[in-house]
């Protein structure tokens, strides 16, 4: 989108990474996390945030991404970590991973939200709705996004009874139904409570 900054200027010439993450509401499945420098060379137009692009926009940008970006890292929190650790703090560890992950690394990285995750390999900001002010935390969150949804209709083939193609894992009515009348999964995050609630009735 036009609006949102291709390159920040305070930052330029550096190795700038925008990272994001997907995943903090549902009640199941793994938080992933993306970062991505993006090539000044070679341009992507219409990046933005995720949840303002269609399915189909969102695929096809996400193999632009892939294609055309300097360099990239898509990571995750497991269940058992975000269990273990809390939802924050598991989306902290999984930005962390990815950016970790880039090749070549970053100089300095744009974390969407209001927190920066600890122990990161390069100086950092964070951004609120980082997502929908640069290019390269719009290009990280389609990348996390993106991710998530591929997995979560992957499960569904697994425990099509849940229907997490369609609800992704979030909470909605369909879902806590579904929880109440089969159980609970591997793939559901027990600290949360709509699944906590149910544990007992299986």
């Amino acid at each position: 989108m036009a609006d949102l900054d291709p390159f920040v200027p305070e930052f330029k010439g550096l190795l700038l990474a925008g990272a994001d993450e997907a995943g903090r509401g549902p009640l199941a499945g793994d938080v992933v996390a993306a970062a991505v420098i993006l090539d000044p060379e070679r341009p992507i137009e219409g990046l933005n945030d995720s949840k303002k692009l269609s399915e189909k926009k969102r695929e096809l940008l996400f193999d632009q991404i892939i294609d055309q970006a300097l360099s990239y890292g898509i990571a995750r929190a497991s269940v058992a970590e975000i269990d273990e650790l809390n939802i924050l703090n598991a989306s902290m560890l999984a930005m962390k991973r990815a950016i970790d992950m880039l090749s070549p690394k970053a100089e300095f990285a744009l974390i969407d939200g209001n927190r920066i995750p600890p122990e990161l390999s390069c100086p950092a900001e964070a951004v609120v709705k980082g997502d929908a002010r640069h290019q390269a935390i719009a290009a990280a969150s389609i990348l996390a996004k993106v991710t998530r949804d591929r997995e979560m209709v992957a499960l569904d083939k697994q425990f099509p009874e849940y229907g997490f193609a369609k609800h992704k894992g979030y909470p909605t009515k369909a879902h806590i139904v579904a929880i109440e009348k089969h159980g609970v999964t591997k793939y559901h995050r027990r600290s949360f409570g709509p699944v906590q609630k149910n544990l007992s009735l299986f």
